[in-house]
């Protein structure tokens, strides 16, 4: 696993150089669910393939920006579902964007996970790493270096409110308005990554990404994105959800499979199953 984690490592100082040469232009291509690619999108794709490769305990990769599974490794033990640069939309207007890596055995299922890192590249680069803890390294000198480990409190102050409004089932929104009628402080970028790290560093809250009326199963996908933070929030002693069940009991059907989710600290999280219980 460690050889794992060094590989990440050093995909991200290689992304981070991309991200800092600017190039945010549009491809020719699409990825897996009809998105126009953007160029950095496929550098970093191809960063993170050519560097995996050479790491003889991984058996299989799958990239949020491909159709299908990769084998590299036929003695290898881990599979790893990653999503090379999430929100690279962000980096034109100069915001925090991310990498996420889901570490699996056996197959590509919730149940299997068995760590997960993601990493942030924003005025700092900050490297997490969940596995019997949450632990958070920044690029310092041109090396990764311990700063913390992160723990999440009972309870939060964050309110991290995704997907768009108009497609809201009304007992979501009721949820939203009655945090924000409290003590709760809007803090959404539009970036998964930076969104989901605030609330770590911050000791709590809520981030939603709920199944809507134009959506019912949510947009984010669970390999790349969901189960990966539901791993992490589950290890800083917080809990994810879709909003009846812990996400990682959802079965996956096909590797590009989404899910609403919800994750945050404990107290917020019975409160979405509340809701959910009752109008869900």
């Amino acid at each position: 696993m460690q050889a794992i984690f060094e590989a990440i490592k050093q995909t991200a100082i290689e992304i981070q150089n991309l991200i800092e040469q600017g190039d945010t232009s549009k491809s020719e291509q699409e990825n897996s669910t009809g998105d126009t690619q953007l160029k950095l999108d496929i550098k970093s794709d191809l960063v993170i393939e050519k560097i995996f490769a050479d790491v003889k305990c991984i058996k299989q990769i799958v990239s949020e920006e491909q159709e299908a599974i990769k084998h590299l490794h036929d003695d290898g033990k881990y599979l790893i579902a990653y999503d090379p640069l999430d929100g690279s939309s962000l980096v034109d207007v100069n915001l925090s964007v991310g990498s996420i890596f889901g570490i699996y055995e056996n197959s590509f299922e919730g149940k299997n996970i068995v760590a997960a890192v993601y990493v942030v590249f924003g005025p700092r680069v900050e490297l997490i790493i969940a596995q019997d803890d949450v632990k958070m390294y920044r690029l310092l000198n041109g090396s990764f270096e311990f700063i913390q480990t992160l723990k999440l409190q009972q309870k939060g102050t964050l309110n991290a409110p995704g997907s768009t409004q108009m497609c809201w089932e009304p007992y979501h929104k009721q949820l939203i308005d009655d945090m924000f009628n409290e003590t709760y402080t809007m803090r959404y970028s539009g970036g998964m990554v930076p969104d989901l790290h605030q609330i770590l560093i911050k000791g709590g809250g809520l981030f939603s990404y709920p199944g809507t009326t134009d959506k019912p199963k949510g947009k984010l996908r669970q390999l790349f994105e969901v189960f990966p933070f539901a791993y992490t929030f589950e290890k800083a002693q917080g809990a994810a959800v879709d909003g009846k069940q812990r996400v990682l009991d959802i079965p996956t059907e096909h590797i590009h499979d989404t899910s609403p989710a919800f994750f945050g600290s404990c107290d917020e999280i019975n409160r979405v199953l509340k809701v959910y219980k009752n109008h869900g």
